[in-house]
């Protein structure tokens, strides 16, 4: 693990609390020292900062990404607001935890992300076929790579996630309490604009390259089917699905 912040008894706090649970962690309490950490220790975690006495932890992250480091990072902050918080996952942060915070829900959130990031591995499920198709639109998970109409499709980390998890499941109306445990790990409770967030993300790069493939079934959650692909009824059940779970927009 990596642990970046600027204030030491912070760094010191969350370092003995990874260490007591069987953790390796080095620490930075600069932007510069983190990238320079990131590319030489490899952590299977960053917890990092965004406010640092040089880049900030959004610029961190954004380096990472740019350079094709997918490490999971949760962003570790005294910012509370819902666009902050959109800002650092459509980055490609994993997670966001606000200052004050409690040491066990942190612990909790670093376990769910490895535990995400270990199913969602590129290198899982070799023995299954790699590669999702629905219509024009191909996903390969093994080349973590997305074409639509044979148009390569740029996304993010989550968006992909997003995507894949809709594919395997297409047809099916996921509730949003599905989607943010199953793409994002855990229950982001009172962040569920989340989900409209990205799929709103998607449809803006799927969309321009044929007919709409994202639906929102009102009061319920979101399908991904061909087009021309009959309607999922509302009353169908749904594996896993849980009554009362938010009106997606």
């Amino acid at each position: 693990m990596l642990v970046v912040d600027d204030e030491p008894n912070i760094r010191e706090l969350v370092q003995v609390a990874l260490k007591f649970h069987g953790c390796a962690v080095n620490t930075a309490g600069t932007g510069a020292d983190a990238l320079r950490l990131a590319e030489s220790s490899r952590p299977d975690l960053i917890v990092l900062d965004v406010v640092l006495p040089d880049l900030d932890g959004f610029e961190v992250c954004r380096r990472l990404r740019a350079g094709g480091n997918e490490v999971p990072v949760i962003f570790l902050t005294a910012r509370d607001t819902s666009s902050d918080t959109v800002t650092g996952l459509a980055l490609g942060g994993d997670d966001y935890v606000t200052k004050p915070f409690s040491v066990e829900a942190l612990v909790a959130r670093v376990r769910a992300v490895l535990r995400r990031a270990s199913r969602s591995s590129p290198e899982q499920g070799l023995e299954s076929d790699p590669v999702l198709r629905i219509g024009d639109l191909e996903l390969d998970e093994s080349r973590w790579s997305v074409h639509r109409a044979g148009v390569p499709v740029d996304l993010s980390p989550t968006e992909f996630r997003l995507l894949a998890y809709l594919m395997r499941h297409q047809g099916r109306v996921l509730t949003r309490a599905q989607l943010l445990e199953n793409v994002w790990g855990w229950d982001y409770a009172g962040q569920s604009q989340i989900v409209e967030t990205y799929v709103s993300y998607l449809r803006h790069k799927l969309d321009p390259l044929g007919p709409p493939l994202i639906h929102t079934q009102r009061g319920v959650g979101y399908s991904l089917r061909a087009p021309g692909g009959a309607s999922p009824a509302a009353g169908d059940p749904q594996p896993g699905a849980q009554p009362g779970h938010g009106q997606p927009g």
